[in-house]
């Protein structure tokens, strides 16, 4: 069966990062129900650690891998028909991305510290350090080279610096991903916080799904 060049059934990015924004607010919510309910809530500083870690396990799915991914969807989101607009809201998406990473990150530490935990000696805690630090070098790297006045570069390094983003991006991904497994062996998690770090884990694997297939494919106009 044969069909016509340019059907109607070729699929633009629109529905797909609706897709993920609901994917991602799923997540969201999980995780806040989570911590919040389950967990005893949140706090960079209390008697009880367990605060101070769930801090870090927020601010990482929800400010910066959550706003991480709306970043990169920008381009296909932003209601403009300006690339400058839309380039600009994708630098502070992901700039605020990185400032939350890096809040995350020390609550992280600060919680091994007053508990006397060793850092850096889980995958985990390799992936996050690795991502974090990547992800701060691409964004210092995108301003200079796309955004700084009188930035030139060439066209030929477009692709990389979305290459490069995707693989920072699939990176949190993995970090988050072995982060809730290891809380959950930690814990010995079972019924509904089992379900409920199992869902988040899932919302967060399709989320990064449905933010690359946007990348792949052509905005609607």
């Amino acid at each position: 069966m044969a069909f016509k060049r340019g059907s109607s059934f070729r699929l633009s990015a629109t529905p797909v990062t609706l897709f993920a924004h609901l994917l991602g607010i799923a997540a969201t919510t999980l995780v806040l129900v989570w911590t919040l309910h389950f967990r005893d809530g949140l706090a960079l500083k209390s008697g009880n650690k367990e605060k101070i870690l769930n801090v870090h396990t927020v601010l990482m799915i929800i400010g910066f891998i959550f706003v991480g991914g709306e970043a990169i969807m920008a381009y296909k989101t932003v209601p403009s028909s300006t690339r400058k607009v839309q380039k600009l809201v994708h630098l502070i998406l992901h700039l605020i991305a990185l400032l939350v990473g890096i809040l995350g990150v020390y609550a992280a530490f600060k919680f091994h510290h007053e508990q006397g935990i060793p850092d850096m000696d889980s995958l985990h805690s390799w992936l996050g350090m690795g991502t974090i630090c990547l992800f701060g070098l691409q964004w210092v790297f995108g301003f200079f080279s796309f955004w700084f006045p009188g930035a030139a570069s060439p066209a030929s390094l477009v692709p990389w610096h979305y290459f490069a983003g995707m693989v920072i991006f699939l990176m949190a991904i993995c970090t988050a991903l072995t982060g809730l497994v290891e809380r959950f062996t930690i814990l010995g998690l079972s019924n509904d916080q089992g379900l409920i770090v199992n869902f988040t884990g899932l919302m967060l694997l399709l989320f990064a799904i449905a933010v690359s297939l946007s990348v792949m494919l052509p905005r609607a106009y």
